[in-house]
């Protein structure tokens, strides 16, 4: 931080920072007591709700149990009343219905009926026997589909004797007279169990219209604009206003615990909620309201804190900005000096005679751009020799790694038919090396290049016979351009391994050689397995700073990205972040890898390193 700023600082330090502590005290104070006023009130407000609808579906407990002690229901969910009835279009019998069996049957429709007679707020009961048969006053499938085929009978079952919670149907198989809507509803269920050896009997199913819910949330306001809405344990809605702030809660917002505040960022802005959840139901009441409804008079207080924080600084301000400009003045032409340095301007500044501590700054500094300008030269011989370097190392990696698969051909090549085929390979193995060599140059022709690539495609080609095809489309003009030597090879090995090996039947791999906005473009593509899109994405990443990933050396990098690495780290080194590897996958449908490499009509020139000049450094004249 500059000198000036450090004194200006300093005299503000003892006037603004008390001011500024004093006023984020109160306003945190502040916040503090009004936040634990809101959330008590709020907390009270919820619980009341999740009590009403706890009471809710206890009520609906109980008349399960009720239900499952009428004799006669005990008798239909034990089997031994066959029906035969239109309101039940379940199983026939072949002899006509006993009056008993009659008077059954009407008995238990008498009984739901009062039910559903008692409390308004009930859509429909059915009871489902193990059998499949039902009965109900309200409900019927919709389709000649056995209901314990549901999903709703399913994990009732699942639960013996256990009141569940449903919550609103999806899709299922059974519609009432008064044709409600799924999203009208809320559906309960208890699976019947024989005591002696716990076989589920049957199902009750009881659907509640969803307004008695909304009865005890409705009319609870939170704020100006805040409301309660009641979610299930997947943040899907039960109850929800007509115009909700949110439509949906993930489940993944809410912390761990049976009750909570969080906020959340949504389209609407920042929202403030409030939650606590039923052990009983697994529904959640949660209090939502944006929080730019905060209460007005901690805004009102907020705004008198910073107007007398504001006239304070001013006022300290202004004074320390005349008296760290007295001081600081004579230092600015320094900082001049060392921003055009910053530039990379490393010019000797000029300075006035001054014998001071001033003085004495500036003829160090220009002892210091002397230095610098050396130094630079320096580190760019050393990067030079260490890109050198680099080159050679990456090169000869490459070599031990192909040869180990070239061998592990032949291997195979012996022991599955002989040796009669050997001699091509190793014809072919030694043309590679031939070229891979290529006495030490850098760089090789491109006939040259597609050479070596030919000899190892005939290599594989021994080895996988009619799985492999390729094809070459390289236009006679681009043959006699320079490249970086072993580019290709590496691209076609990855594409036979991990793509035409990966996929069933035969595979063809494609090369061609195009220009494009004056470079030379080299493309490998295959019909392969293809990656996946992790795959891809994890390539990618690699090929942004191949070599880190090279120096890596985990084993993914080491088994199947070596080769294209290499390949990219090479181009990096040599031509710089424009040049380099593009890579495009689908998975099942193959990679396609192009490789951008600059225009070389001719060898480039080896590079000479020259003995450092130095250069003498001219005062700037006023």
């Amino acid at each position: 931080m500059p000198l000036r700023y450090q004194l200006m600082l300093l005299f503000l330090l003892f006037a603004i920072v008390p001011s500024v502590g004093l006023g984020l005290l109160v306003n945190w104070t502040v916040e503090r007591v009004v936040e634990r006023q809101v959330e008590g009130h709020t907390m009270q407000l919820i619980g009341k709700v999740n009590e009403a609808l706890n009471s809710k579906m206890e009520n609906l407990q109980n008349m399960t149990y009720l239900i499952a002690f009428d004799p006669d229901i005990d008798a239909f969910m034990n089997d031994n009343m066959p029906l035969n009835d239109d309101a039940s279009g379940e199983r026939m019998n072949k002899g006509a219905i006993a009056e008993t069996e009659q008077n059954q049957l009407y008995g238990i429709k008498q009984t739901l009926q009062g039910f559903t007679t008692l409390y308004p707020e009930i859509a429909g009961i059915v009871l489902v026997n193990g059998s499949g048969d039902y009965i109900s006053n309200e409900m019927y499938p919709r389709a000649e589909q056995s209901l314990i085929q549901e999903n709703w009978y399913r994990e009732a079952a699942a639960n013996p004797g256990i009141f569940m919670v449903l919550g609103q149907p999806k899709e299922r198989n059974l519609t009432t007279h008064v044709r409600y809507k799924d999203d009208e509803i809320v559906s309960v269920a208890r699976s019947i169990t024989d005591e002696a050896s716990g076989r589920v009997r049957g199902v009750i199913m009881i659907d509640l219209k969803l307004r008695s819910v909304s009865q005890a949330a409705r009319n609870v306001t939170l704020g100006k604009s805040g409301y309660v809405m009641v979610t299930d344990a997947e943040g899907q809605s039960v109850y929800k206003p007509e115009h909700p702030l949110i439509e949906h809660i993930p489940a993944e917002w809410f912390p761990s615990g049976e009750s909570g505040t969080f906020t959340a960022e949504t389209k609407g802005g920042a929202l403030l909620f409030m939650y606590q959840s039923s052990t009983f139901t697994g529904w959640r009441t949660v209090g939502v309201f944006p929080t730019r409804d905060s209460i007005s008079e901690v805004r009102q207080i907020q705004f008198y804190v910073v107007s007398f924080v504001f006239v304070v600084c001013l006022f300290g301000l202004s004074a320390s900005l005349w008296f760290s400009r007295s001081i600081a003045h004579p230092i600015f032409r320094l900082m001049s000096y060392m921003r055009r340095a910053e530039t990379g301007n490393l010019r000797p500044g000029r300075w006035s005679d001054r014998a001071d501590e001033i003085g004495m700054l500036g003829n160090s500094y220009n002892r210091m751009l002397a230095q610098i300008r050396e130094l630079i030269s320096l580190n760019e011989l050393r990067e030079r020799q260490k890109r050198d370097a680099e080159m050679r190392s990456l090169q000869e990696h490459i070599k031990p790694h192909f040869l180990y698969n070239t061998l592990d051909t032949i291997h195979w090549m012996a022991r599955k038919e002989g040796a009669d085929d050997v001699s091509g390979m190793v014809g072919a193995l030694s043309r590679l090396f031939r070229i891979g060599l290529s006495k030490g140059q850098d760089y090789i022709p491109l006939h040259s290049e597609l050479e070596h690539m030919t000899s190892y495609l005939q290599i594989q080609q021994t080895r996988y016979r009619d799985r492999l095809q390729y094809t070459l489309n390289i236009p006679e003009e681009l043959r006699d351009l320079f490249v970086l030597k072993l580019l290709l090879q590496p691209l076609i090995e990855n594409a036979i391994y991990h793509g035409i090996k990966g996929r069933r039947g035969p595979g063809h791999i494609q090369v061609e050689a195009r220009l494009e906005l004056g470079r030379l473009l080299l493309t490998v593509q295959d019909d392969g397995a293809g990656m996946s899109n992790g795959r891809l994405a994890e390539m990618l990443h690699l090929l942004e700073a191949p070599l880190a990933s090279l120096e890596a050396s985990s084993p993914g990098i080491t088994g199947k990205s070596y080769g294209m690495l290499n390949v990219q780290a090479r181009l990096r080194l040599s031509f710089g972040d424009d040049y380099g590897i593009l890579l495009e996958s689908e998975e099942g449908q193959g990679t396609r890898v192009t490789i951008i490499h600059p225009l070389m009509r001719e060898l480039p020139p080896i590079p000479q390193i020259n003995n450092k000049e130095r250069q003498e450094s001219e005062w700037e004249n006023s």
